[in-house]
């Protein structure tokens, strides 16, 4: 049985006493994301007069059963769920969020109405692979209190536990098996699959995977766990199923108030999934091209200090023509500017980077219904530049990824190449 799916846009309102998709939009379900949004330190919504409104996250959230996609969406006029939901997870998979280390799988062929689903699906079979492969051991303490002395004597410990039982002895042993960090994360993440999955094919593949999986010890799994992780080259072979398993598990909020509530957030931040697909794209591009060009994300400069109080500016990409000196600099920006331009806040901000990164070109990117370029210049100049540009370019967002970044490097390639 399929789980009741609602799908909304960026910014989109969902109100109690309406159907959206044929599902209900009821109190308890409202209830349910009040309690998520008291206790989240990231506001993926807003709360409203008997309702919540979405902001600039998109990905999906699965509450009492029902999964909530909220989508990208440019204007009021691009409305398909199916399309933006296939740009979406296109997008996810160029920057790198849908990473996949098996060399093939039936899995991956199927084309998932579910951005969860379609994780689900990627970690059971980086699992399978896992386990074809053979799955890793490791060394791990263990302290057992026996009637046989294998391994060193916990003598300060033994004499206060074993002073009646004079047959045991507390050891302190090395056992070498599959019981370790990286087997407990990857079982917690089959076991809440197995919580939240209503595929009847996804429960099927998680049956198989326990059978084969080996019974590891429960430990309790939190950021700290993962930031602790040491990748070597017996385990760089998990490093995806690790990393589709902390989305999942820190994504995973149990409602112990409500008892069988449960909430599973799996949300991205669209400027930032903006930025960093146009940072791909033209890294991507600029190779496949041989464009005599270097490209820099979030690349950082001194700003502004006092004592040992630092701030820095930080644009979204710079772009380097090794060549003859030239210095780019863009900053995304995920919104519609048609018919508005471009405000004076982020004009500010450009024409700071231009002087700090000594850039006589800078660009806004936004999303766009077409590609254009509209070039202008701040009215002061600069005695490294006689004039500092600030231009916006609108990249048309297109149905194929692939066709999508060769406009973006066509028109990124033309507006800095262009005379004028």
């Amino acid at each position: 049985m399929k789980p009741n799916k609602i799908s909304v846009f960026e910014y989109s309102r969902l109100k109690t006493g309406c159907e959206y998709n044929g599902v209900a939009f009821t109190p308890a379900l409202l209830e349910s994301l009040e309690r998520f949004h008291t206790s989240s330190k990231t506001r993926y919504f807003n709360l409203i007069h008997n309702g919540v409104e979405f902001c600039e996250y998109v990905g999906v959230i699965q509450v009492d059963g029902i999964q909530i996609e909220v989508l990208p969406k440019l204007d009021s006029n691009s409305g398909d769920v199916n399309a933006w939901r296939d740009l979406l997870i296109g997008m996810l998979r160029e920057v790198g969020m849908f990473r996949v280390s098996a060399p093939s799988s039936s899995l991956l062929t199927l084309r998932s109405n579910s951005i969860l689903e379609l994780y689900f699906d990627l970690f059971i079979t980086e699992v399978e692979y896992l386990i074809h492969t053979g799955l890793v051991k490791q060394y791990r303490r263990q302290t057992l209190n026996q009637t046989s002395l294998k391994g060193s004597l916990d003598f300060p410990r033994h004499l206060s536990q074993n002073l009646i039982h004079k047959e045991r002895f507390l050891t302190n042993t090395s056992v070498y098996d599959q019981d370790h960090v990286w087997h407990r994360i990857i079982s917690q993440t089959i076991n809440l699959i197995r919580l939240l999955s209503q595929n009847t094919q996804i429960h099927n593949h998680i049956g198989a995977l326990e059978l084969n999986f080996p019974e590891v010890s429960v430990q309790r799994i939190s950021e700290k766990t993962f930031n602790k992780l040491v990748y070597t080259r017996k385990t760089e072979g998990y490093r995806t199923a690790i990393e589709i398993a902390r989305l999942l598990l820190l994504g995973f909020h149990p409602d112990l108030s409500a008892g069988s509530n449960q909430v599973l957030a799996l949300m991205f931040d669209m400027n930032m999934l903006w930025e960093s697909f146009i940072y791909h794209s033209l890294r991507k591009q600029f190779l496949i091209n041989s464009a005599p060009y270097s490209v820099k994300a979030q690349h950082s400069t001194d700003f502004w200090a006092t004592g040992s109080c630092r701030r820095y500016l930080r644009p979204d990409i710079v772009v380097d023509s090794p060549d003859d000196g030239r210095r780019f600099v863009l900053d995304t920006k995920w919104k519609d500017v048609a018919g508005a331009g471009p405000s004076p806040s982020d004009l500010q901000q450009l024409f700071a980077y231009s002087q700090f990164f000594r850039s006589a070109r800078n660009a806004l990117v936004y999303p766009g219904r077409k590609s254009s370029v509209q070039s202008g210049c701040y009215a002061i100049s600069t005695e490294w530049a006689d004039s500092v540009s600030c231009s916006l370019i609108q990249l048309g967002v297109g149905s194929n990824i692939q066709q999508w970044q060769e406009s973006i490097f066509q028109a990124v390639i033309e507006w800095m190449e262009a005379v004028w």
